[in-house]
């Protein structure tokens, strides 16, 4: 049994008519009645009977004809379904995302994405860029999110945008009521690094920039992530830089400050980082939705 039989035979149960069916289907009767008779042998039952007319279905044939439409329907749905899984409708992407990249772009750019792409579902991993690159590299993930990544062979780093750096201090302190701090103010305080990681990144960005302004951090602790930092400069323990979007975080106990004449390099990046000619549909149009949001 094959599809042209099924589409032959449910053409000849509706129309009752060989004739008909064959105008209907834009070929000649003769392979239409080989089809059904093939059709037949394969079932070991009649499945029309003739008549002056044209033909009648036997009872063994209109409980076919119900079968035949249900698996027509079926083989439909599974086309259209497979016609969408082409075009990056319908499927899944495993995306990685790093500490508080849930406070920046990135929400936003998922949620346009699940809003265009309904049937496509995102299933989101937290992973350091080790573990983003090591999941990109065996195929678990399609796409990771992070900041700072280093070339990789096999690789694309994006850059989406950036971001300035912002100074956390503790408040009521000595820079209650300022509008900016220089970073060299900071030069004698206790300061709090994150992430504590394997892969070098942020600590190594901000302990430059320390550099670059004439001082060697006095460093306090390296923790986490950004915001158990900003809640130990909340419970006294020092300072620390954090990027921007990590500050739309309300937190008692700490003002969040913009640097005066920051160096240039006082800014970081929100970068998605994937396989190198992947051609997967989903990917392309995440990232499309990704770089239109990023403008």
């Amino acid at each position: 049994m094959n599809l042209r039989q099924l589409r032959y035979f449910i053409a000849v149960a509706e129309e009752l008519h060989f004739g008909r069916a064959a105008e209907r289907l834009h070929v000649s009767q003769p392979p239409i009645t080989r089809q059904i008779q093939a059709l037949e042998e394969t079932l070991g039952a009649q499945l029309f009977i003739r008549t002056p007319r044209g033909v009648e279905l036997t009872q063994a044939g209109a409980l076919f004809l119900d079968e035949a439409r249900n698996i027509a329907a079926l083989l439909e749905q599974a086309a259209d379904r497979v016609h969408r899984a082409a075009e990056g409708s319908l499927g899944r992407l495993d995306i990685a995302i790093f500490g508080t990249a849930i406070l920046s772009l990135i929400p936003r750019i998922i949620l346009e994405f699940k809003r265009r792409y309904p049937e496509v579902k995102i299933v989101m991993h937290a992973q350091d860029k080790l573990g983003q690159i090591a999941g990109l590299q065996n195929r678990s993930l399609d796409l990771g999110f992070n900041r700072m990544l280093a070339p990789q062979p096999g690789l694309v780093i994006e850059e989406l945008s950036t971001e300035p750096l912002l100074a956390v201090l503790p408040d009521p302190g000595p820079w209650s009521g300022r509008q900016s701090v220089a970073l060299h103010e900071l030069s004698g305080e206790p300061m709090l690094l994150f992430p504590a990681s394997r892969a070098q990144g942020f600590v190594e960005m901000v302990t430059g920039l320390c550099h670059e302004v004439g001082f060697a951090p006095n460093v306090a602790q390296v923790v986490g992530d950004g915001l158990t930092a900003m809640a130990l400069v909340a419970a006294g323990f020092g300072v620390c830089l954090v990027p921007q979007s990590i500050t739309s975080v309300r937190m008692d106990g700490v003002i969040c400050l913009p640097l005066e004449d920051p160096p240039k390099s006082a800014r970081v990046d929100i970068s998605c980082i994937y396989r190198e000619g992947d051609s997967s549909p989903f990917l392309a149009n995440f990232l499309d939705v990704a770089r239109e949001l990023s403008v």
